[in-house]
This record gives C-alpha cells, sequence and structure tokens, in this order.
C-alpha cells in the first residue's frame, strides 16, 4: 500500500524507524508525564488506604518481614528465638507485635529459600517506619504505584497514545491481585516491577536500535564503499554495538531474577525475541538473511548485555550473603538438602517429604578449606553460594512435592481465577449486644456489625483479581495470537511471549503446592493485550466514523465494568467489615472460600 486509511503516503522503513509514526506533538510531550503521574498518585492514594490493617502477618509475611528484619541489621537472614518476652504461650510474631524487636535472633543463618532483592526492599520500609505492619508493606504500596507509571509509560510508547497509556494503568491499578500485593510483604510484586521495567526497557531499545540503523544508513548512503543500503553486506554494526536500553533491561532482569528465580524464563523468550526484532530492523534496511546475520552481530551483543549484565547484577545481590558466607559455611553446609541422594517419600502423618539414605557425610567443599583472602576469599565465597543455589533447588523440585495446602491452585486454571488466596480472615464477628454462643465464652465483637440475629460478620483479605481483568484479558490475549502471526503486529508479539513466558513454566510444578499470586507476572501481559485490543477496536483515525464511536462506547463500557467490579469486591480486599451474607454476595464460586 502507498497511502494510510486517512489518504497519507505510507512512511518509508527509515522513516518509521525515526518515529514519524508515533504521533506526538512536542506539545504532548507534557501531558504524556503528567496524565500518568496523575494516575500513579490515585493509584498510591488507594494501596495506602488502612496499609497497617491487619495488624499482623498475614499469610508469608512472617517469613519475608522478618528475614527483611534481619537483613537490616544482621546483614544476612538469622533463625528467630521462638520466644523473648517471657510468655512462652505467645509466638515470637505475638512478641514482635507487641513492640520487641530487638534481639530477636538466634544468631545462626537461615535457610532463605527466596533470593534477597525484595526482602531488601521490604527492609528500607521498615527502616524508616519501624517492624510493624506499616512498615514492611509500605514498600509494595511504593512499588505497586510505580508498576502503574511503568506501564502507562510502556503502552503509551507501543500506541503513540497518552489516552491508551493511562487505560492501561487505570486497568492495572483496579486489579484485585495487584492491588492486595501491593498492600502485602511478600516478593512477588516486586518481581512483577522488575520484569515489567525490564520489558519496557527492551520496546524502548527497539525503537533505539531502529533509529540508529536509520541514522546510520542515512548518512552512508553516498557512500559507494558502504554496502548497507544495497543489501550486499551485515548493514551497521560498530554504531549498535552497545545499546544502553538493553543494558537497563539486563540489570532490571537481574534484579527480577534477585527476587524470584522465575524471571530466568522470561529473560530467555524475550532475549530471542530480541533478535527476532534485530533481524526485522536490518531486514527493513535491504539486509539479505537477516536471521543469521543478526543472530551473530546483534545476538552475541544481547547476550552480553541481557544474560552477563542480569547475571553480574544477581549475584550483587547477594552481597549480604557474601561477606557473611562463613557462616554459611560453617550451620547450613550439610543440611538434608544437601545430603539428599534422590531417594525419599511421603510421610504418612502429616504429608511432609521425608528423604532417607541421606549421604551424612556429605557438605559443601569449601566448608573445611582454609580461609583465603582477597581474590581468594571472594572465589571461595561464590563457590559457597553456588552449593547453597543447588541446595535450595533441591527444596524446590523435591521436598516440597508431597506438601498439601487450602489454597494450593493449578497454574492451567490461573486466567480463570479458580482458587484465590485467602491471606488473613477474622470469622465470627458478633454485634455489641448479640448473645455470645456455647462454645465461646468471649467472642471478638464490633460496633460496627450490623448483622441480623442469628447470624454474624467477618473481615478478610483475599487475593483474587478483577474478573472483569482477568476474564476479559482470556479473550484479549486469543485474539493478540491472531494479531500477532496474522497482522504481524509485533506489539501484540510481547503481549503473547510475556504471558507465555511468566505462566506456561509454573506447569511443570504443578505436582506441589503452588498460589494464584504467582500469576501477577502474567498480569502486565494481560493488561497489554486488553489495551492494544482497544486501541484496534477503536481504530487509529480521530475521525468521526461508526468503528470509532462503537469502538468508544464498548471500550468505554468495559472501563466502566472493570470500575464496578473492583468497588464490589473492595471490602474483602481491605479487611472490610461484611455481613456473612454480604460477603457470600462476593464470594462467586464455592472455591473461592
Amino acid at each position: 500500500m502507498s497511502r494510510t486509511a486517512e489518504g497519507r503516503p505510507v512512511p518509508s522503513a527509515a522513516e518509521r524507524a525515526r518515529g514519524y509514526l508515533v504521533g506526538l506533538r512536542p506539545s504532548d510531550r507534557a501531558v504524556g508525564w503528567l496524565a500518568p503521574i496523575a494516575v500513579t498518585l490515585v493509584a498510591f492514594a488507594l494501596r495506602m488506604y488502612h496499609l497497617g490493617t491487619p495488624n499482623r502477618f498475614a499469610f508469608d509475611e512472617t517469613y519475608y518481614a522478618k528475614d527483611a528484619w534481619s537483613l537490616l541489621h544482621n546483614g544476612y537472614a538469622q533463625t528467630y528465638l521462638s520466644d523473648v518476652d517471657g510468655d512462652t504461650g505467645n509466638k515470637i510474631d505475638d512478641d514482635i507485635l507487641a513492640g520487641h524487636t530487638q534481639d530477636v535472633w538466634t544468631g545462626d543463618p537461615s535457610m532463605a529459600v527466596h533470593p534477597e532483592v525484595g526482602k531488601w526492599l521490604i527492609a528500607l520500609g521498615e527502616k524508616a517506619f519501624g517492624m510493624d505492619p506499616f512498615g514492611w508493606r509500605i514498600a509494595s504500596a511504593v512499588v505497586g504505584a510505580l508498576m502503574v507509571l511503568v506501564i502507562c509509560r510502556l503502552l503509551r510508547r507501543m500506541t503513540g497514545s497518552t489516552v491508551l497509556g493511562c487505560i492501561a494503568g487505570l486497568l492495572l491499578m483496579f486489579d484485585g491481585l495487584h492491588f492486595v500485593l501491593s498492600r502485602l510483604a511478600l516478593l512477588d510484586i516486586f518481581f512483577a516491577f522488575f520484569l515489567l521495567c525490564a520489558v519496557h526497557c527492551l520496546v524502548a531499545d527497539r525503537d533505539h536500535f531502529r533509529r540508529r540503523l536509520a541514522r546510520r544508513v542515512a548518512d552512508d548512503a553516498d557512500d559507494a564503499s558502504t554496502s548497507s543500503a544495497s543489501g550486499r553486506g551485515w548493514g551497521p554494526v560498530r554504531s549498535v554495538l552497545f545499546r544502553p536500553w538493553l543494558l537497563a533491561a539486563g540489570a532490571s532482569f537481574g534484579l527480577a531474577a534477585g527476587v524470584k528465580w522465575a524471571a530466568v524464563y522470561p529473560l530467555a523468550a524475550f532475549g530471542l525475541l530480541v533478535w527476532i526484532w534485530c533481524a526485522g530492523a536490518r531486514r527493513s534496511f535491504g539486509v539479505r538473511w537477516p536471521i543469521l546475520k543478526s543472530a551473530l552481530v546483534d545476538g552475541i551483543p544481547a547476550f552480553v548485555h541481557l544474560v552477563i549484565v542480569g547475571t553480574l547484577v544477581y549475584i550483587a545481590t547477594w552481597g549480604g550473603w557474601l561477606a557473611n558466607a562463613g557462616e554459611y559455611e560453617e550451620h547450613l553446609s550439610a543440611t538434608q538438602y544437601r545430603q539428599y541422594t534422590g531417594h525419599g517419600h511421603c510421610a504418612e502423618d502429616d504429608d511432609s517429604y521425608v528423604a532417607t539414605d541421606l549421604d551424612h557425610d556429605k557438605h559443601w567443599p569449601t566448608r573445611n578449606e582454609k580461609d583465603a583472602s582477597g581474590i581468594g576469599e571472594a572465589w571461595q565465597s561464590l563457590r559457597s553460594l553456588w552449593y547453597y543455589h543447588q541446595d535450595v533447588y533441591t527444596f524446590h523440585t523435591h521436598f516440597l512435592n508431597c506438601s498439601e495446602h487450602t489454597y494450593a491452585s493449578k497454574p492451567s486454571s490461573w486466567l480463570l481465577i479458580n482458587r484465590p488466596v485467602g491471606v488473613a480472615v477474622t470469622n465470627d464477628i458478633l454485634p455489641p449486644d448479640a448473645p455470645a454462643p456455647a462454645d465461646n465464652e468471649d467472642p471478638v465483637r464490633d460496633e460496627d456489625c450490623d448483622a441480623p440475629e442469628g447470624s454474624d460478620c467477618i473481615r478478610q483479605v483475599l487475593l483474587i483479581g478483577t474478573p472483569m481483568i482477568w476474564w476479559g484479558g482470556c479473550i484479549a490475549l486469543m485474539f493478540a495470537v491472531v494479531m500477532w502471526l496474522g497482522s504481524r503486529d509485533w506489539r501484540y508479539g510481547v503481549a503473547v511471549v510475556g504471558t507465555l513466558s511468566t505462566w506456561l513454566p509454573w506447569m511443570q510444578y504443578d505436582d506441589r503446592p503452588i498460589f494464584y499470586f504467582y500469576a501477577i507476572g502474567i498480569l502486565p501481559f494481560i493488561v497489554m493485550a486488553l489495551t492494544l485490543a482497544i486501541g484496534t477496536l477503536i481504530g487509529p483515525s480521530r475521525l468521526p466514523s461508526t468503528r470509532r464511536t462503537v469502538g468508544v462506547v464498548v471500550s468505554g463500557a468495559f472501563v466502566v465494568l472493570v470500575l464496578v467490579n473492583y468497588a464490589w469486591f473492595w471490602p474483602i480486599w481491605t479487611n472490610g467489615l461484611l455481613t456473612s451474607s454480604e460477603w457470600l454476595d462476593r464470594i462467586w464460586f464455592s472455591r473461592w472460600v
């Protein structure tokens, strides 16, 4: 085609690479930042609402908040005493909530089974606000709000529309899974944030790489010795070896892996996608055999920028561990995970895994080595860290296989929200004047409970996504596959590759307890698919038309339904007080209980 639907000439590859199709006027730049920042501030305000409630360790906060507190004070995660206030009837969690936050450690390192980046970020909040629920949750609220800003800017870059960028931010802001994880001291919100940052950097690199190619080809167009424009050479090479956005993406992937190892899969998937993008760019400028040539001239630098840089950043995140490697060598070099020989069985009484035929003489080789100094000491600590990783991998792949959990779910059902996670609940709350049940002389009462006679109230925090977003996202993802393969729209490819690389790898671990909130890594790509579908539905033309009218009405109705859905589920995301009847109105399926 030589002209667009609006009658304008179709730009050349060089013009497209220089961004002539983005459609942004200089006056749009301020709005392009101010509007996403406004959406971000609203998201942050919503996440700050009663952030300190419930006033307890909710779900796995008992691990991560306490590990973070130990990192802050000791430089590495130590195990905790069972009692510090003299009352053995209280658990250590109760003692911490009562204000006993010092001298609570045993001095021995803890066998933490997740990397430390997320826990260090939680520790920053605890440093600023103290060891209490608000302190250990504030970092999640900040990062959750920043995710909204990043996705606004990412979709604005991908579509050239500030409105579509803000729609993406609103969808992410109004999702319940993202909302609740932004109010808990769990690791997954940090993983999703760094992963989204990495993808944003990759998309920015795609634009930057194409612009540099276009400039270089234009500069060399009159040079008879240059074959980049004729299609007989490789195209520009030296001028595009260093790619700052790709470097930032590698660092972001390293930080994501420093929260959870699951980042390795999208790193591999998007690394391949970067290669395909580079090959496509070179082909558009006349390079023959672009797939093979790009594998060499672009693939190797991309590997360095993404994998090597990501690995170095990941190792650096273990700085506290490496500085205290001697403690781990002394106390954790001969755990059952190290001694495991591959044989075991499920215990009959508690469904735990029992390792048999342990090799009790097996420990880290570095345990009995003489302490080195200088570079030798660093190498010794790195080897110990490698052995520690081997033990953690053994734990994840073997020692959870026999476990069961009330809220465990199959990854195949995540997109349909088959099994959400109840992270905190207070049942059987009675009105002030209601008679106490015979089996409970001191029931929980709340003056705001207006349950009818014979009934009660409930407070709950339920980790569940906004159904309109997730169910609508399933349709949008199927549309994204069609648009990526059928129309060859690279933007939909980002949504598809992101979804598959953050979802399918979990299928291989569905024989052990895994949870729905692990799907937070999928959510940004669902939002991306929805936003791109909205953009396609509305169309590129701003002129009045039946398509644009229908698209705006349908898209607007969807966003309004998302908002209504969000408001309806608000109480069960924020520990709100509901009567049992009101609570059941929000529990649409029996598996949500």
